[in-house]
Formats: structure tokens, sequence, C-alpha cells
């Protein structure tokens, strides 16, 4: 198994469990339990290991983060707009 196969299962789980989240989000437009403070965290984290990916190349960095990325800034956006 390659190094890179690893990266892209990581990738894939780890975007993947932001969707259930991005999913209810968009269905109901409630975010009042989710916290304003994680979500811009997350949301500027996961924006730099993408620049990160970049700089260095990895697909599975980009791929994954810049997926995750949508959601999570998705998610932000979403509780932004509907407090």
């Amino acid at each position: 198994m390659s190094v890179t196969l690893i990266g892209l299962v990581a990738a894939a789980c780890t975007t993947l469990a932001f969707l259930p989240q991005a999913i209810k989000t968009w269905r109901t437009r409630s975010t009042g339990d989710l916290s304003l403070p994680m979500f811009l965290l997350m949301t500027f984290g996961v924006a730099l290991w993408m620049i990160y990916g970049l700089v260095l190349r990895d697909w599975p960095l980009i791929i994954g983060n810049g997926f995750t990325l949508l959601l999570s800034g998705s998610i932000l956006y979403c509780k932004l707009r509907y407090r």
C-alpha cells in the first residue's frame, strides 16, 4: 500500500465526516447548536492545510482539504447567516 493511498483514504474519511452536518445544516437552516469559534478555527485551519498541500504539491492534502473547506465553509456561512 502506498503512502499516497493512505493519504487519500485519510482525506476521504475526514472530508466525509463533515457531510452529515453540512446536509443537516442545509436542510434545516438551523445552526444554533453549532459553535461559531469552532467553525471559524476549523475553516481557517483547513484553508491553511490546503495551502500547505499546494506548496508541497501533495494531492491528498489538496483534494481532501479542498472538499473539506467547501463543506466547512458552507456550514460557517450558514452559521453566520441563520443565527
